[in-house]
């Protein structure tokens, strides 16, 4: 029936031209040619006969049987079977069906009149922790959507038709007065309530038996919402016409908005990772090491520089074990750790322990006293304080000091002018 040894080209090119493979699925057919043809669309700017040949591939693939027989056969063969010339259907009548109606593009195809309205967007707050967006991970949620109605296409009737609402003439609104007051009348625009604003009603004869004339159905989804490493707070994954369905409008996309929680032990700035590491002042001194557990489960050791001392509210940084960077999870960020140097709880130290630490502490000789410079001096005792109350308890003595001079000041004589 049809010709043999047709070139492989043949039956690949409607795969290249949405730009699938020979085993993609129906859905993503579908999603290939909604992308390309809507940035196509003559109506949009774009190239008239790439739509054309977006239009001519969806219209062959969609169908189990062109597809079969072109996979077999090529697209000679398949233009032979179609009838003779092979014609195809008009490019904008597929993309009027496809999308339900009309994609709203002004002077286009048989789209041309009816305006599509976009459909809302569905946003949801999705929260990781920082060990997900370190690794990457995917998350499955399971979600419910409106979809149409597969028995009456979207129609919401047996015969695929419906009546003009005579409460609002098909307009979907309704105009209600009443008067205020004297020659004053008030107007409100409202929502048809019986043909709930889409200006339809269908009998109840000819409601769907299916979706009971609502034309959407109920369908639960369950998407695998993948964190790529090194993503940031509030940046966004969006599935593209995932959104609820809805006759004669253009199916919005479900965003998931990435909120990061808070970790007990690190802390992001960037691509960059901060720890707080308490030392006793031992440790601060005379040498420290430790383990920390990163955000992978690996153990990094930590540990000082022989001899090195380490002051209080010292930083040091590793590099190469911060956050890796977003689409490029290869290159990281910096490991700040920040150094809080403990002090002894009692505060004072032992005759002994004051010995050993001045033989082995340098000396500041430039404030070494002699025997009679002592004498001259007069002994003083220090008392522990809490500087920021102290601070406060002389802001509030200066202010009433200062209210008590106005109370004692006295008041100056009126000045009169002598009339002449």
């Amino acid at each position: 029936m049809f010709g043999r040894g047709q070139k492989k080209s043949d039956s690949t090119k409607y795969y290249d031209v949405l730009g699938v493979s020979k085993s993609a699925s129906e859905d993503e057919i579908k999603k290939a040619y909604r992308k390309a043809a809507m940035k196509n669309h003559p109506d949009k700017g774009g190239d008239p006969e790439k739509f054309k040949e977006l239009s001519q591939a969806y219209e062959v693939l969609s169908d189990a049987e062109k597809r079969e027989m072109y996979d077999q056969y090529g697209e000679d063969a398949l233009k032979e079977g179609m009838g003779g010339g092979g014609s195809f259907n008009n490019p904008f009548d597929i993309f009027e069906s496809f999308f339900g109606g009309g994609a709203g593009f002004g002077a286009g195809g048989s789209s041309r009149g009816r305006r599509q309205k976009h459909g809302e967007d569905v946003v949801h707050s999705l929260k990781v922790s920082l060990e997900d967006v370190y690794n990457g991970t995917t998350k499955k949620l399971s979600l419910s959507r409106n979809v149409l109605c597969s028995k009456c296409k979207g129609k919401g009737s047996k015969s695929g038709t419906a009546g003009r609402c005579f409460g609002c003439q098909g307009t979907g609104m309704k105009i209600t007065r009443r008067q205020i007051g004297m020659g004053m009348i008030q107007q409100m625009q409202h929502v048809c309530p019986e043909c709930r604003g889409t200006g339809e009603v269908i009998s109840e004869r000819d409601r769907c038996p299916q979706c009971k004339g609502n034309k959407v159905s109920q369908e639960k989804k369950v998407l695998e919402v993948n964190v790529e490493k090194g993503m940031q707070q509030g940046q966004k994954i969006v599935f593209e016409g995932q959104a609820d369905e809805a006759p004669d409008t253009i199916t919005g996309d479900i965003v998931f908005v990435v909120q990061v929680k808070e970790h007990p032990r690190f802390r992001r700035e960037h691509d960059d990772l901060y720890i707080d590491q308490n030392l006793t002042l031992s440790e601060a001194l005379c040498g420290f090491q430790f383990a920390v557990t990163h955000l992978d489960g690996r153990q990094l050791l930590i540990k000082s520089n022989p001899g090195e001392v380490i002051r209080p509210g010292q930083h040091k940084a590793i590099n190469d074990e911060g956050m890796p960077q977003h689409n490029r999870p290869f290159i990281k960020g910096r490991l700040f750790i920040k150094f809080n140097v403990d002090f002894p709880d009692s505060g004072f130290l032992s005759p002994d322990q004051c010995q050993l630490l001045e033989k082995e502490l340098p000396q500041k000789t430039s404030n070494h006293l002699s025997d009679m410079e002592l004498d001259n001096c007069e002994e003083t005792t220090l008392h522990d304080v809490n500087i920021k109350e102290e601070m406060r308890r002389k802001k509030q003595q200066q202010y009433q000091e200062a209210y008590d001079e106005d109370d004692d000041e006295p008041s100056m004589p009126r000045v009169q002018c002598a009339q002449q």
